[in-house]
């Protein structure tokens, strides 16, 4: 999921100054201050949305972008949806490919698998509690990184600004991504398992 959190501006700030006991001061003075650099942002109810793409060494694959949450049969949707006609463009026509995902409880469900069997496309097998080495990990983290820039104020402001992200990424970025993953593992060995600067 990516969530923007919108803050609110609290217009006052109180300054405390806090006496020990038997101070002639009284334990505790509080003035309010009308001063902006006192102003404290805060998130009230964060706005966000559910974001499912998909990309491959060739380039980016579809976003697909709503409002909610997700469980097998809405993956399963979005699946046919998006990520079907994606592998179509993507692979044009080239028969195999494997398709990586992590263990979310929408991923892993039986249906999730069964479609995927139904539909003869090889999932990556994804061992409990491993690394997450999936490069679109770092796709998102761009898109997330443009959002911080973007600022945007409204759920229409908000998909707007993801897709725009998305669509900037090109097809040499993936494709580093991608190339990347022998080093990627390579790192995880060395590092038994523990963070690497992936």
């Amino acid at each position: 999921m990516i969530g923007y959190k919108k803050s609110l501006s609290e217009w006052q700030c109180l300054s405390e100054v806090k006496m020990g006991r038997g101070s002639p001061i009284p334990p505790m003075l509080r003035r309010k201050i009308d001063n902006p650099s006192c102003y404290q942002h805060s998130v009230h109810k964060p706005v966000s949305l559910m974001v499912w793409g998909c990309m491959s060494a060739c380039g980016m694959g579809s976003l697909h972008i709503w409002k909610g949450t997700i469980n097998a049969e809405r993956y399963i949707q979005v699946l046919e949806q998006q990520m079907l006609p994606s592998r179509r463009r993507l692979f044009q026509g080239r028969p195999y490919f494997v398709f990586q995902h992590d263990l979310a409880p929408a991923h892993s469900a039986k249906t999730t698998g069964k479609w995927f069997t139904d539909h003869g496309i090889t999932v990556l097998n994804w061992p409990a509690n491993s690394p997450d080495l999936n490069p679109i990990e770092n796709l998102w983290d761009i898109v997330k990184r443009k959002l911080r820039d973007a600022r945007p104020n409204t759920l229409d402001e908000l998909k707007a600004a993801i897709e725009a992200s998305w669509a900037s990424i090109t097809p040499q970025q993936c494709h580093r991504l991608i190339a990347s993953m022998p080093r990627r593992i390579e790192a995880v060995i060395s590092a038994k398992g523990f963070p690497t600067k992936y």
